[in-house]
């Protein structure tokens, strides 16, 4: 398993969905959850980066965890999911902070994603409301944002989750792209 998290951690790395220390991923094995501990190094994950709790456990103060804890344990509790990815997504994140849901245009996107929703809890990192949130819309849907933060995507492998969360990339960069053309086209016009 522990292969799995790191090949999973750097390849979120590599592919700029993270900077340095950002993102989480987590597993979840019957009744316990294995999650990278707090601000760990996705891209150079070690044995002791990946933590072992017991999902019905209060593991809310266990201080080596990732601060979304109480997210993932949401999801697991509320959800199918057997693994999660959380990343930063630059371009899908750019696009949480001006859409309320994000519709895929590319085919691969369309494929995958009816619709991508967006949710806007108080306080977005770590928190009860993003838990209850990003948790009831994860029963409907492979992956949610949060807005102006990132994404949470659930699958059966980390892999599945992975690959949710590097297509709602995809899908972002051509809907910005697209975005910018007709923004450009308008002024052209207009002149």
């Amino acid at each position: 398993m522990f292969e799995q998290f790191k090949q999973i951690g750097r390849d979120i790395f590599l592919r700029g969905l993270i900077s340095s220390h950002a993102g989480n991923m987590s597993t979840r094995v019957m009744d316990l959850i294995y999650i990278t501990r707090r601000s760990s190094m996705l891209g150079e994950l070690q044995q002791k980066d990946v933590i072992e709790l017991n999902l019905g456990q209060d593991n809310v103060q266990v201080p080596m965890a990732s601060s979304e804890l109480v997210v993932h344990t949401a999801i697991y509790q509320n959800t199918d999911a057997l693994a999660i990815v959380h990343a930063h997504p630059p371009y899908a994140t750019l696009l949480s902070m001006l859409r309320d849901e994000i519709v895929p245009v590319d085919v691969e996107g369309r494929y995958l994603f009816t619709k991508i929703p967006v949710v806007t809890p108080g306080q977005a990192i770590g928190s009860e409301e993003s838990a209850r949130l990003v948790s009831e819309q994860l029963k409907d849907y492979k992956i949610v944002l949060i807005r102006g933060h990132g994404s949470f995507a659930k699958g059966e492998t980390l892999e599945e989750a992975f690959m949710y969360t590097t297509s709602l990339e995809s899908t972002s960069f051509f809907l910005w792209n697209l975005y910018i053309a007709n923004t450009k086209n308008t002024i052209s016009a207009e002149h």
